[in-house]
């Protein structure tokens, strides 16, 4: 739904688009009159007897409304608000019409009965405490309870526990960083706390000790059990000073996921790298502050693999079994990774999408397959319908392949196209060759001491 900001900077560009393509003149009609303006906001008192429930209706013809409750905003024509607490209510409404923004007047709605039952839910109480509590939040900076503290989504992505695990649309995907091996994402420090509270009302406390603009920030919020949205006003979400531009609307939120302790919330990014869920990760104060890192039994330098050792003859056993052995790029699996001091980095082709993996090698890798034959050390590379043959030797004390004739399967449209005729055995599975293959290192960086290596498994 676009907010109004939107809305009025389209209306401009239509304005300027049609001054520069014609000479003709036309007319978008004067700004009506907010006499003019036919809107209801009605009580249910059959539903409601202390009035909680409000219907807004906007009967103005052509024109889309901006309704502002106080616990939240609504752009449809007709909508339903429930207010569980007793009190005055503001209820603002505005039309945007073809020649501006008219803004009604205000309506004062009295609602004289608590009516718990619309934040007695789950999610209220994961978030607030329940009815009389309030609960504070952090930003898990730390990385206490996830990887860090901010992930990225597609636009279509949302409630994680519900859809196709959380898809609801063509653009779905996520990359969710460590902060451990990407600091560069923000800064790391107290970036303050957030209270959601239900002390007699939905209030919230933004408290922003990164971002000096915002300060202190108190409003209200509303919560969506059923669509899983968080809408806030005159407040933010915890976030970074980088990406406050960002954002055109910090208050309109999606529901990722919440937890007695844990949260994820993501808004939409507008501007700066284009439009995609920013996903800030919360926890609990109270389980910040009582976190005990969980033991965790020794593991191994190397992944498992690593820098395998072969006795005489035995890496070409590997390769070509007794006769000869067909291979293929792990493509649905987990196809390339940089493997830098013995440890890999990807898990599967989603976490190289971003920077190397992508169509053009599902494409180009489908039906492929290289062959090492034992009988006469022949290689083959099958590819488009076209094999080119050639040979190969091994050297046992480098764990090093050479290619005559051949390369690894190719994809010539991509910067990670291996041209390398000198492969290293990065990582070997001598008791699992079937559901492990072999990784082969086709660049080295000293200064990292990190292999990039294409993953091949039996074909």
């Amino acid at each position: 739904m676009k907010t109004f900001k939107n809305i009025h900077w389209i209306f401009l560009a239509a304005i300027s688009l049609i001054a520069s393509c014609s000479k003709k003149e036309y007319d978008l009609g004067s700004l009506p009159d907010k006499a003019n303006l036919k809107f209801e906001v009605k009580q249910d008192l059959q539903k409601d007897p202390g009035g909680n429930t409000v219907i807004l209706v906007n009967n103005t013809p052509e024109t889309t409304p901006v309704w502002d409750y106080g616990t939240g905003k609504s752009y449809r024509q007709r909508d339903t608000i429930r207010f569980a607490f007793k009190g005055n209510y503001t209820v603002k409404f505005s039309a945007v019409t073809g020649a501006g923004v008219v803004e009604g007047d205000s309506i004062v709605v009295k609602v004289t009965q608590d009516n718990l039952q619309y934040v007695n839910d789950p999610l209220w109480t994961a978030l607030s405490g329940g009815p009389g509590n309030e609960k504070t939040w952090i930003l898990d900076i730390k990385a206490q309870y996830f990887d860090g503290p901010l992930f990225f989504y597609g636009t279509n992505n949302g409630w994680l526990a519900g859809g196709d695990k959380g898809c609801y649309g063509a653009d779905c995907w996520n990359w969710s960083p460590d902060y451990k091996g990407n600091t560069w994402l923000m800064e790391n420090g107290d970036y303050g706390t957030m209270t959601f509270s239900l002390k007699g009302g939905p209030f919230v406390k933004s408290t922003h000790l990164k971002i000096p603009s915002r300060g202190t920030e108190n409003g209200t919020y509303y919560l969506d059990k059923d669509a899983k949205t968080l809408t806030l006003s005159g407040a933010s979400p915890l976030h970074d000073i980088t990406r406050d531009p960002c954002v055109a609307n910090w208050g309109s939120i999606k529901l990722m996921s919440l937890t007695e302790n844990t949260m994820q919330l993501a808004v939409l990014r507008t501007s700066c790298e284009g439009p995609a869920l920013l996903v800030y990760n919360y926890v609990t104060k109270e389980y910040s502050d009582n976190y005990v890192p969980p033991a965790t039994p020794p593991t191994s330098t190397f992944d498992e693999g690593f820098n395998p050792k072969f006795g005489a003859g035995e890496l070409l056993d590997y390769l070509t079994a007794a006769s000869s052995r067909l291979w293929t790029l792990d493509a649905t699996g987990n196809p390339i990774d940089w493997i830098g001091k013995g440890k890999g980095w990807t898990t599967g082709h989603a976490s190289s999408r971003e920077w190397g993996w992508n169509n053009s090698w599902d494409e180009a890798v489908s039906g492929a397959y290289i062959k090492f034959e034992k009988n006469g050390m022949k290689y083959t590379r099958f590819q488009n319908g076209v094999k080119t043959t050639g040979t190969f030797s091994i050297n046992e004390s480098k764990n090093e392949i050479t290619l005559t004739g051949g390369t690894l399967l190719q994809n010539p449209g991509s910067t990670l196209n291996p041209t390398q005729t000198t492969l290293k055995v990065v990582k070997a599975f001598p008791n699992d060759v079937a559901g492990k293959g072999i990784w082969l290192g086709t660049s080295y960086d000293t200064e990292k001491d990190e292999w990039f290596a294409f993953h091949y498994v039996l074909f």
